[in-house]
């Protein structure tokens, strides 16, 4: 081999960095480790809600890793540094740079957002002042506080119970101009109920779209983001965040960005001078109220003489007094002037901003503003953090409010730094906006006023306009924040705005869905499976066996090392992913192997015997490996959520065991040899194994057509009969969140609720604490009716009865809401996670990657026959896992529900397949070239029988992996290593009984085997 020099300091140089890069998760790891405990010490259990205390003690502490403080000379330093190698890094940079795990095995930030029906409905009668619509929305509220039904269904009870002769489509409710295509005069209630419900769905669909386009660019992997029945709750699950404020923020902004004409401070100066005196008049007043209150008290009751004899003492008193008032009496407004800053009117103490904006907007106090100002609407500036205070902000608004310019206009925005190198959002408008924008400059630059940057009624700047009237259409925002808000900002411009507001009606840490028990014995029973497959490959091929395991380990190393330095999320279909890259790196060594055995048994040294069994089994591995690469890379580009993360570790698995196989195994090998060391590539009870075999494979196809057909038959009539076990992410459910007195296992909660008796099947995880899980099922999923509802919570209390205080009562449990009280907190249904357009695009991802697939066959060998034989063997695998889970899920011992994992278990099996196929092909087409005189059929079982040790070696490997995690591991994962058991399984059949069998029927009719020959023929000469 050439260039060994390259390849070594590529090898150490691929491995140092994969080191390095998961050296940041393993001290993420460490802190967070020392942050628990550190959290332990502080409370123990005998404090009450210690793991509520507990929790944010540990939230707390790696916060605190996160800020900075000020040194001398005003240099900021990070609290702690930490050394990586040669260089130093902030927690936030561990952090960062670790890698990132899914929801499944990590968990992240559970938010529920209600989006507001009532702003809907508004907007859709655009702010109707009709007194009966906003008194039914009022009393709508009203009944939603102990109603289970929609806020829209509420309105339209409250609507009917007062509306008297009113009409839905009154032309000052909803027969408005801009619902004339939906709503006309003469349409019945009943007729607007039906467009309002559907221009509601509408509303909260859009939502959901703008709140996964911010979460998108939120900087999190995976997330999972899915609405809550018809009510305009919608969920967002955020794998690995931590920060709620953050997610509160980018979440709840409406995005109502607006651009306003201000006033300059002293056009408001009079104004505020104004309202000042009003409040040390009132004040004034309240004290000599009480003063006299407290007169009266005493007894003071003579004569009306002596009452106002005590009066005016009182009286005098106070004035005599009012020449030695304190600064905060003369000046009750807390007024300060922003000197400098025209466009700011006044700076205020943050914690007094209620009181300010109620003495501005007292309706006493707007009677003397000028006429033309009576419209000004007064909004606070964004608050610096450093700063007690806050900037007021005086806009000239008009009656309707509206502005001369809205955030309707930018096409783009995107995180920028202004002229001093704060971070600021630029933004770009479209023509309409460019042309208004020019306009408001020019006004501003002639009137030397200002505008402001208004969003969500908070003004992120107002500046001037000094160089004239700003042509193009762009505009900027700066202001005191950070990098990451302005990021966040951009994100939330760029998603465009809600369509009303959403809030958080609960935010909360969650757990794995996996539970960290399963997690656990997961990992434990993987390092066993693997332990098992390192030994088996020295058991089987001596020395080299250890220079291939050199081989697998470094090519795990590397495939969570570039995870890591890439971001890449690590999920369950991940997982599922590296399991297939470690049976493709095991069969890459053994194809190798198998080829330089039989090149010694020909007769030929060690040395040559080597170096002709890699060049021989490259072809194999190359193609084996690009057919698995190219459904990857087709599942990566045009497929979502589960499927993109399988295709990502996929892709990254196969380039590395490549790498690995290919050139670190012939280094070792090479470096034994060179020194004189002796490898045989077998041990002694393994020379010789199949070397004799001679079994007529063709001669059994009949047989293996029929038991196919059987079991495609059984398959596909089960399929449409019996159907599939989905899951939640299919079907969507009824979730819970139930606290607990103490901690409790998650793992031992879903055994219970995964019982025949109970809900044969149920999702649990933690939610915020330990002792507080999230709790969904699908039990009676289609059954809307209240008596459902009951029947599924009512087995859910009884199943939970165990874990629950002693003699607690159903209705106890029922009403256990609050933030302390033991029971259920919280109950809703849950829409699939799993969307239409989400099962679209993934089966059109899979169709098409068998489509580049049968292409990409039929070019490297230059027969139809080839593509079909393995396009078919996938189909006939991917059937047979689905029909043998359509026919056993009902009395199977674990759970075999459809979910996002068995998506990517599904997708192993295609992958397993194919790369079995493609070995077995490509050494049909060796021998049909090296063997010219054969016949076709002795060419075929010459070729599987060859291959017959390779096929068993990377089988049984694979499966021991398979079979080692269904053992051992945790309950929640049977499902999926079921469906790879019988994948692998029946991938491993089909090469050899499907595959190879039908491109032999379809190649020997008329001259189609001879002109197969010829082609190969040619091809290896050219």
């Amino acid at each position: 081999m050439q260039n060994k020099g390259v390849i070594k300091l590529f090898a150490l140089l691929f491995g140092l960095v994969s080191i390095y890069q998961l050296s940041f998760t393993f001290k993420a790891n460490q802190i967070e480790d020392e942050a628990k405990m550190a959290a332990v010490a502080k409370y123990d259990e005998t404090v009450k809600d210690f793991q509520d205390l507990r929790t944010q003690a540990e939230i707390d502490y790696l916060d605190s890793l996160k800020t900075s403080k000020i040194q001398v000379g005003e240099e900021f330093e990070p609290i702690e540094v930490y050394n990586l190698g040669v260089s130093q890094y902030t927690y936030n940079e561990v952090e960062d740079n670790a890698m990132k795990l899914g929801l499944d095995l990590k968990g992240g930030i559970n938010a529920i957002i209600q989006i507001s029906v009532k702003d809907i409905l508004k907007g859709l009668a655009n702010n109707s002042k009709n007194a009966v619509f906003n008194k039914a929305l009022a009393d709508a509220e009203e009944l939603q506080k102990d109603a289970q039904e929609s806020y829209l269904e509420s309105f339209f009870r409250a609507f009917d119970a007062i509306k008297g002769d009113t009409q839905l489509a009154s032309p000052d409710i909803f027969a408005t101009r801009d619902l004339s295509d939906d709503i006309t005069f003469d349409m019945s209630d009943d007729e607007v109920k039906t467009v309002l419900e559907r221009k509601i769905d509408e509303s909260i669909v859009s939502a959901f779209e703008v709140l996964r386009n911010r979460i998108d660019g939120f900087g999190v992997s995976s997330p999972n983001i899915q609405r809550l029945g018809n009510s305009g709750r919608i969920l967002i699950e955020l794998p690995g965040a931590r920060d709620k404020k953050r997610v509160v923020d980018i979440i709840t902004k409406t995005a109502q960005l607006q651009f306003w004409e201000t006033y300059k401070e002293q056009d408001l100066a009079p104004y505020l001078g104004i309202v000042n005196q009003s409040l040390i008049d009132a004040a004034k007043a309240e004290e000599q109220e009480n003063s006299s209150e407290e007169a009266q008290e005493e007894g003071v009751e003579d004569s009306e003489d002596s009452v106002s004899s005590t009066i005016d003492d009182l009286t005098g008193q106070i004035e005599a007094d009012s020449t030695n008032v304190s600064a905060e009496d003369q000046n009750p407004l807390g007024y300060r002037g922003r000197g400098g800053v025209p466009s700011v009117i006044g700076m205020f103490l943050a914690k007094d901003k209620k009181k300010v904006m109620e003495a501005l907007n007292d309706p006493k106090n707007r009677a003397q503003l000028p006429p033309e100002m009576r419209y000004v609407k007064f909004l606070w500036g964004i608050q610096q953090k450093d700063s007690e205070y806050s900037e007021l902000y005086a806009i000239k608004s008009n009656r309707d409010s509206t502005p001369q310019l809205s955030g309707a206009v930018i096409t783009d925005a995107r995180q920028d730094y202004d002229q001093i190198s704060r971070p600021a959002v630029s933004m770009q408008m479209n023509a309409k906006g460019a042309k208004i924008w020019e306009e408001m400059t020019k006004v501003a630059y002639e009137t030397q006023g200002y505008i402001a940057i208004v969003l969500d009624d908070i003004v992120y700047s107002a500046p001037s306009v000094s160089s004239g009237p700003i042509s193009g259409g762009n505009s900027q925002i700066s202001g005191a924040f950070s990098l990451t808000e302005a990021v966040d900002l951009a994100n939330v411009l760029r998603a465009g705005k809600l369509p009303a507001s959403a809030e958080i009606i609960q935010a909360d840490e969650v757990g794995p869905s996996l539970g960290q028990e399963a997690i656990d014995s997961g990992m434990k029973s993987f390092l066993i499976a693997l332990v098992f497959v390192l030994l088996w490959m020295i058991f089987y091929y001596g020395k080299a066996g250890i220079f291939a395991d050199v081989a697998l380990l470094l090519n795990i190393l590397l495939i969570f090392g570039v995870l890591a330095s890439l971001g890449a999320v690590l999920t369950l279909p991940g997982i599922a992913g590296i399991v297939l890259t470690i049976g493709i790196s095991v069969d890459a060594n053994v194809l190798i192997f198998e080829r330089i055995r039989e090149e010694l048994a020909k007769g030929k040294s060690q040395k040559e015997s080597i170096k002709d069994g890699f060049s021989n089994a490259l072809s194999s591995i190359l193609d084996a490996n690009i057919t698995t690469g190219l459904t990857a890379l087709i599942l990566f580009v045009f497929g979502t959520g589960p499927i993109k993360g399988f295709a990502t570790t996929l892709i990254i698995g196969i380039l590395t065991s490549l790498f690995t196989a290919i050139f670190i195994t012939r280094l070792l090998i090479d470096w034994w040899v060179n020194r004189g060391g002796s490898l045989d590539f077998s041990t002694a009870m393994t020379k010789g194994l199949f070397k004799n075999v001679n079994i007529n494979f063709l001669k059994k196809r009949k047989i293996a057509y029929v038991i196919s057909g059987i079991l495609l038959t059984a398959s596909i009539v089960s399929l449409f009969t019996n159907k599939l076990d989905q899951g939640i992410d299919f079907v969507g459910g009824r979730t819970y969140q139930v606290r607990f007195e103490q901690p409790v296992s998650t793992e031992e909660i879903a055994s219970i609720l995964i019982a025949p008796e109970v809900f044969s099947s149920a999702e649990v995880k933690t939610i915020g604490t330990a002792n507080q899980l999230k709790i969904s099922t699908k039990y009676k999923v289609n059954d809307n009716s209240v008596e459902a509802d009951e029947e599924v919570q009512t087995k859910l209390f009884e199943a939970l009865k165990p874990f629950l205080p002693e003699g607690m009562t159903y209705e106890e449990f029922d009403t256990g809401s609050g933030d302390k009280k033991i029971g259920k907190m919280l109950s809703g249904k849950v829409s699939p996670t799993i969307a239409d357009d989400i099962k679209k695009s993934s089966f059109w991802a899979v169709l098409g990657s068998l489509v580049v697939v049968f292409l990409y066959i039929l070019i490297r060998f230059k027969r139809w026959q080839f593509s079909l034989g393995a396009v078919a063997a996938v189909f006939h695998d991917v059937l047979i896992v689905l029909g043998i889970f359509s026919l056993t899920w009902k009395f199977m011992p674990f759970s075999m529900e459809i979910d996002q994992a068995f998506i990517a278990a599904i997708l192993t099996v295609i992958g397993y397949s194919l790369n079995d196929t493609v070995v077995v092909f490509d050494r049909i087409r060796e021998f049909l070239n090296e063997h010219t005189s054969w016949e076709f059929g002795k060419t075929i079982n010459a070729s599987l029988n060859s291959t017959l040790s390779r096929t068993l070696n990377t089988s049984v490997t694979t499966l021991v992996v398979l079979l080692a995690m269904f053992i051992f591991g945790a309950d929640s994962l049977r499902g999926l290593l079921f469906a790879l058991i019988v994948g692998v399984i029946v991938g491993t059949y089909s090469s050899m009984f499907i595959a190879t069998p039908l491109m032999y029927d379809t190649a020997k009719k008329g001259d189609a085997a001879e002109s197969l020959k010829t082609k190969v023929k040619e091809e290896d000469e050219e």
